[in-house]
C-alpha cells in the first residue's frame, strides 16, 4: 500500500491525528468491497456517520457559515477542512495515495504490447461478445456527474451495459448523438432503455425532465427511468441533507413540493447504487440468453488463452509469416470464424 511521506517534518494535532485514523478506518472500509472513494464520497460518510467533532457544527447568516450549536456538520467548512486534513495527510505518508481518486482528470493514452504474444495474452483478456445482442432491450445508464462514473462502472460493466457522465445538463450535441445512437437499436427492433441517476435538488430532477424532453424532440422518445436519487431512498437511506439551492431558478416549485432540503447523490453508498443498477437491468435481462453467451465469451476467451501461451517462439518472425501461423491456429482451435477471416484479409494485404 503507497504510504509515502513528502513532508517528513509535517506534525499533527490530536484532533487533526483523530480525523486521519476515521478517514483511514473509512478508506479500508470501501477498499475491501472493491470501491475507490472521491474526497466527497468521503465527505459524506463523514456527515451520514457524524464523524465530525460535535464543535463544528455551522449556520449560514447573511450568505456566511459561522460556528453555532443548533448548526448543521453539513456544511462548506467542513468539507474544505476534511480536504486539508486528507491532502496535508497522503503528503505525510499516513493515507494511501490509492484510496482517494479523481475521476474528472486523468491521463489518456494508448495500448502498447511487448510482441505478439503479449497482444494474444491481452486480447484474450479483453475478449467480449455483446451481451444484449439477443436480448429484447438496449440498456443505457447516465449519471449526472463525472465524480460517480467509477461507482457506475462497478455494475455497468460485468452487465456489459453501456454508461454516460452527463456532466451536468447535457449538451445539444451529445443528447443528440445519444438519440441517433437508441433510434439505432430501435429501428433494428430492440427496446431502448434510460436508466438516469441524479442528484435530488431543484437541478438534479429537472434534469430528468431535460433528458425525457430532448429524447423525446431526436427520436420520438424512450423508455426512461429514474432510479436514485429519489424520496423513497432519501426516507431509507437517510442521506445528509444540504439547504435547497435558492440561486436555483427552479428552486420554489422544488421546495413546494419537497420542502427546503435537498440531497446529494454522492451520499448514498456506492454499494446502494450498485444494487440499484444491477436489480433494475437484471430484471429485463433474459438469464438463460444471458447464461449462453456467458458460457460461448468463456469457450472463446479459453482458446485465445491457449493460443497466445505457444506464440512465444512466433515472436519475430515477418509480419506476413505471424499473420498465416496465427490463422492456422486461429483455424486449429476454431476460435471465431469472423475473426480467421480478418486475419486472412490482413495477410492477403501484407
Amino acid at each position: 500500500m503507497p504510504k509515502i511521506c513528502y513532508i517528513p517534518e509535517r506534525r499533527f494535532s490530536l484532533p487533526w491525528r483523530e480525523m486521519i485514523d476515521i478517514a483511514n478506518a473509512v478508506l479500508e472500509e470501501y477498499q475491501r468491497q472493491g470501491f475507490e472513494l472521491t474526497l466527497r464520497q468521503l465527505y459524506y460518510q463523514f456527515v451520514a456517520r457524524n464523524l465530525f467533532p460535535e464543535n463544528r457544527k455551522w449556520v449560514q447568516e447573511n450568505g456566511r457559515w459561522v460556528r453555532g450549536e443548533d448548526g448543521t456538520k453539513n456544511s462548506d467548512p467542513n468539507y474544505g477542512w476534511l480536504g486539508q486534513i486528507v491532502n496535508d495527510a497522503r503528503l505525510a505518508g499516513l493515507i494511501d495515495w490509492n484510496h482517494l481518486v479523481d475521476r474528472t482528470r486523468y491521463l489518456r493514452t494508448i495500448t502498447h504490447f511487448d510482441d505478439a504474444q503479449d497482444a494474444l495474452v491481452q486480447l484474450a483478456r479483453w475478449y467480449h461478445v455483446d451481451m444484449w445482442e439477443r436480448q429484447k432491450v438496449r440498456p443505457e445508464v447516465w449519471v449526472e456527474k463525472d465524480a460517480l462514473v467509477g461507482v457506475v462502472a462497478k455494475s455497468c460493466e460485468p452487465l456489459d451495459v453501456p454508461y454516460f457522465s452527463c456532466r451536468g445538463y447535457t449538451s445539444q450535441s451529445e443528447m443528440w448523438r445519444a438519440a441517433q445512437r437508441l433510434l439505432h437499436w430501435h429501428n433494428a427492433g430492440y427496446d431502448t432503455l434510460i436508466i438516469h441517476l441524479g442528484d435530488h435538488d431543484p437541478s438534479g430532477i429537472d434534469m430528468s425532465r431535460d433528458i425525457f424532453d430532448r429524447i423525446e424532440m431526436f427520436m420520438g422518445g424512450t423508455e426512461f427511468t429514474r432510479i436514485a436519487l429519489n424520496m423513497d431512498q432519501v426516507e431509507r437511506y437517510k442521506p445528509p441533507p444540504n439547504p435547497a439551492k435558492v440561486t436555483d431558478s427552479r428552486c420554489s416549485a422544488y421546495v413546494e413540493e419537497y420542502g427546503d432540503e435537498s440531497w446529494e447523490l454522492d451520499a448514498l453508498e456506492p454499494a446502494v447504487i450498485n444494487d440499484l443498477i444491477t436489480e433494475v437491468v437484471e430484471a429485463r435481462r433474459n438469464d438463460d440468453v444471458y447464461e449462453e453467451d456467458c458460457a460461448r465469451r468463456a469457450g472463446v476467451k479459453a482458446r485465445l488463452t491457449k493460443l497466445g501461451a505457444g506464440w512465444g517462439s512466433n515472436a519475430n518472425l515477418p509480419p506476413d509469416e505471424l499473420a498465416r501461423r496465427l490463422c492456422e491456429k486461429i483455424h486449429e482451435l476454431d476460435v471465431r470464424e469472423s475473426l480467421e477471416e480478418w486475419l486472412n484479409e490482413e495477410s492477403e494485404e501484407e
